[in-house]
């Protein structure tokens, strides 16, 4: 079967993606720059071809908890929106971790805080890595930084959010989600029926179809200790996902004498970069996490003995960077550089940066 390639934007993928990986329910509210994956859904209309839901709740907090009830019976269920709406779901995101339901969020980032702007930023990063909500949890955070991985991080992010039970998200940005690029979408995934549901996710509530002692679905417990014996639980399910689970992308790192790290639209400016240093004789390399959690601290780690400095470029005031100094511990000079307030940075201004803070 030939491949289908379309032309799209970042947001409307994320959206045909969700419809042909079988999603069953998406519940989301319009905000800027995210609007599309909505507006998409409604346009396609897949309740008359696939059978999903697709509902505008009136409001982000409504549509997170709406998710928390498809993810308890064990359905494909999603929601998306941009820096603000999500933290309006704080407390939703923390409940469907803390009852350990799989689901996938989507957040196309926008400048602030408050209200902000409607241009491009990561300045999320800390909202979503260390963790928006109350409590000690995590979420699995996916970074794309073009259309065809917005579309393919669909897939993955649905895969890892059931394979551990637990909330995972598509942490893009304004440019990812806006721009326009060629996208080979994904073939159609049957829907799970309901005999399906019930095998794979023992734990959902089925109600009188599966002739069995009904579940209870819940984040809270009264008694400490055992309050204690799930945080225990989830923490050790954690350190299971960042064994197993760390992706990244290195670029022309294997001489490098000097280290970019970059993710979503960032790396891809950052890869241009590389190429004017190279061009000029800075041996320059760019390690791009695509996983933001599970970070890849023991891969930024190697190359500490290696480079002489690593420059963490981030549309934001400093966020990723931390993550970076941890990794390598004071063995090797880390800076930042970033852009604010929906500015993006050209390739030629974090050339000057690492010269300027790094190179010297």
């Amino acid at each position: 079967m030939a491949e289908e390639i379309k032309l799209m934007k970042g947001n409307e993928a994320i959206a045909r993606a969700a419809i042909r990986y079988g999603v069953d329910g998406y519940f989301g509210y319009p905000i800027t720059p995210q609007s599309e994956v909505l507006e998409t859904l409604m346009a396609e209309m897949p309740w008359e071809t696939t059978g999903m839901v697709v509902l505008q709740a009136e409001s982000e907090v409504a549509a997170i908890n709406m998710v928390y009830g498809g993810a308890g019976t064990g359905k494909r269920v999603m929601t998306s929106s941009s820096s603000p709406g999500v933290s309006l779901k704080q407390e939703g995101i923390s409940y469907l971790a803390g009852a350990e339901l799989p689901c996938l969020i989507v957040n196309v980032m926008r400048g602030g805080p408050g209200l902000g702007t409607i241009q491009p930023s990561q300045a999320d990063y800390f909202q979503t890595v260390k963790g928006g909500g109350h409590g000690d949890y995590r979420l699995i955070a996916l970074a794309p930084s073009s259309v065809q991985e917005m579309a393919d991080f669909v897939g993955l992010g649905f895969e890892l959010a059931f394979k551990y039970r637990n909330p995972a998200i598509i942490l893009a940005d304004g440019i990812v989600g806006q721009m326009m690029e060629k996208v080979v979408l994904p073939p159609f995934h049957p829907r799970r029926t309901e005999e399906e549901i019930i095998a794979e996710c023992p734990w959902a509530v089925q109600g009188k179809k599966a002739n069995r002692k009904p579940n209870i679905i819940t984040s809270l417990e009264l008694d400490p200790a055992r309050m204690e014996e799930n945080n225990i639980r989830f923490q050790a399910k954690y350190r299971q996902i960042e064994e197993n689970e760390v992706r990244y992308e290195e670029f022309m790192c294997e001489d490098a004498e000097y280290l970019l790290i970059a993710f979503g639209s960032s790396a891809r400016i950052c890869q241009k970069a590389v190429e004017l240093a190279r061009a000029e004789g800075i041996k320059l390399g760019l390690l791009r996490p695509i996983t933001l959690w599970p970070f890849p601290t023991k891969q930024i780690a190697r190359y500490a003995d290696q480079v002489k400095g690593m420059l963490s470029v981030e549309l934001n005031a400093g966020q990723m960077v931390e993550d970076v100094r941890l990794a390598v511990e004071c063995r090797v000079k880390v800076e930042h550089f970033g852009r604010l307030g929906g500015i993006v940075f050209t390739p030629n201004e974090v050339l000057d940066a690492l010269k300027e803070k790094i190179i010297g």
